[in-house]
C-alpha cells in the first residue's frame, strides 16, 4: 500500500466520506494490501453495532413475470426461453410460515414486476403474515410504484423495501435499462421510501457493462449522500439470453473491497453477502463478512420454481443456499468466527 491509498483510507476511517474524486483515486490504486487494510477497519466498525451476528432473512421469491425489459436481467419480459411462474398468496404465506417455523423473523418477498400484484394483493399478503407472525419483518423488493401504493404498503405493515437504485449515473443508467425505464424514477422511489418510514435498502452491480470506476465512485457518494439502512451489491453475473450475455462478469475481489468501503462509509449498515457472490466464489459468503457483511438471504421459495428465478447464469438456489439447510449454512459462518442468528436484525440505531 502506498502512502497515498494509506492516506486516503485513513481519511476514510476517520471521516466515513471522500470525495468522488478520493474514491476513484483510493479503487483504481487499490492492492491487496489496502484491501486487507479496510477489510480490518470494516469488521472493527461492523463489531461496534453487531458484534460476530450474522442475520438470516428467509427470500421469497414471488414471481419471475416481470413488465420490464432490463439489459442484464433473466427474467427480462423479451426472454421468451424463461419458464414463467407466479406464486400464489396461499404459496407465499405458506412459505413464510415455514420461514417461521424455522426460527426467521424476517422474510423477504421479492419479484419482478408483475402486474398480477396489484397494491391490493399485495398489501393483503403483507397482512396475512403479520396477523399470523406480528413478530416478523417484512422486506419488499418490487421494484419501481407509486409513492401511493408505497404508502399503502406501509400501512398494511411492510418494515423494509429493497430498491437497487443500480447507478448513481443516469447516462450509465440509460445503458442498461430500456428507454421507458428512467433513472429519476428510480431516485424518485427510492425517496418517497425514505420519506414514507421504510427502512430502506438501495445497491448495484460491480463490473455491470459500461461501468467506470468514476461510476462507482459516484455509487459510494451516492451512499454516502442517501444514508440507507441496507444496501445490497454484488458482481455482475450475465446471463445468456440477455443481450450482455457475452459480458464479463464482475470481480470478487472488488466487491468485497466495495463492501469494506460501504461499511466504513455507513457503520450501522445491513450489508448482505449476496447470492451473486456465493454464485461466483465458493466462500464467496465467507469472504463478503470478512470484508464487513452480516446479512444471509437463504432460500425459502418452493424448490420446484427456485430454478426458475434465475437472474443471471448458474444462481445458486439449492443445497446450503436454502432455508431448510440453514444448519449447513451456520457451520459455515461459524468456520470463520461468527454466529448466525435468526431475529429481526433491525437497524442498530446506536452503539
Amino acid at each position: 500500500m502506498n502512502e497515498r491509498e494509506k492516506e486516503l483510507s485513513d481519511l476514510l476511517i476517520r471521516e466515513h466520506s471522500l470525495s468522488v474524486e478520493e474514491y476513484e483515486e483510493l479503487l483504481s490504486n487499490r492492492d491487496a494490501e489496502t484491501a486487507e487494510y479496510l477489510a480490518a477497519a470494516a469488521v472493527a466498525e461492523r463489531k461496534k453495532y453487531y458484534g460476530t451476528k450474522v442475520f438470516v432473512r428467509g427470500l421469497i421469491e414471488i414471481s419471475n413475470i416481470c413488465k420490464n425489459d432490463c439489459l442484464y436481467c433473466g427474467i427480462r419480459r423479451s426472454n421468451r426461453n424463461c419458464e414463467r411462474y407466479r406464486l400464489s398468496d396461499e404459496d407465499i404465506l405458506a412459505c413464510a410460515d415455514e420461514g417461521w417455523r424455522l426460527g426467521m423473523r424476517t422474510v423477504v418477498l421479492q419479484g419482478g414486476e408483475d402486474p398480477h400484484y396489484t397494491d391490493d394483493v399485495v398489501c393483503g399478503i403483507v397482512r396475512g403474515i403479520k396477523e399470523k407472525h406480528p413478530e416478523c419483518a417484512v422486506t419488499l423488493s418490487l421494484g419501481e410504484r407509486s409513492r401511493e401504493s408505497y404508502v399503502k404498503f406501509r400501512e398494511a405493515g411492510a418494515d423494509r423495501y429493497l430498491l437497487r437504485h443500480e447507478t448513481a449515473n443516469a447516462e450509465h443508467y440509460r445503458k442498461l435499462h430500456p428507454a421507458e425505464m428512467s433513472y429519476d424514477n428510480r431516485m424518485r422511489c427510492l425517496r418517497d421510501l425514505r420519506d414514507l418510514g421504510y427502512q430502506t435498502g438501495c445497491g448495484f452491480m460491480v463490473g455491470s457493462p459500461y461501468q467506470t470506476m468514476r461510476n462507482l465512485a459516484e455509487d459510494l457518494r451516492f451512499i454516502e449522500t442517501f444514508r440507507p439502512e441496507m444496501c445490497g451489491i454484488g458482481p455482475f453475473v450475465p446471463h445468456h439470453e440477455t443481450p450482455f450475455a457475452g459480458e464479463p462478469a464482475g470481480s470478487v475481489e472488488l466487491t468485497c473491497f466495495l463492501l469494506s468501503v460501504i461499511r466504513l462509509i455507513c457503520p450501522r449498515v445491513l450489508l448482505p453477502a449476496t447470492t451473486a457472490l456465493g454464485t461466483m466464489h465458493p466462500q464467496g459468503r465467507e469472504l463478503g463478512i470478512l470484508a464487513g457483511a452480516n446479512v444471509v438471504m437463504p432460500n425459502l421459495s418452493p424448490v420446484d420454481v427456485r430454478k426458475q428465478y434465475e437472474l443471471y447464469d448458474n444462481k445458486i438456489c439449492t443445497g446450503e443456499e436454502s432455508a431448510q439447510c440453514i444448519q449447513c449454512l451456520a457451520s459455515r459462518i461459524a468456520s470463520i468466527g461468527y454466529e448466525i442468528v435468526t431475529d429481526r436484525g433491525d437497524f442498530a440505531t446506536d452503539v
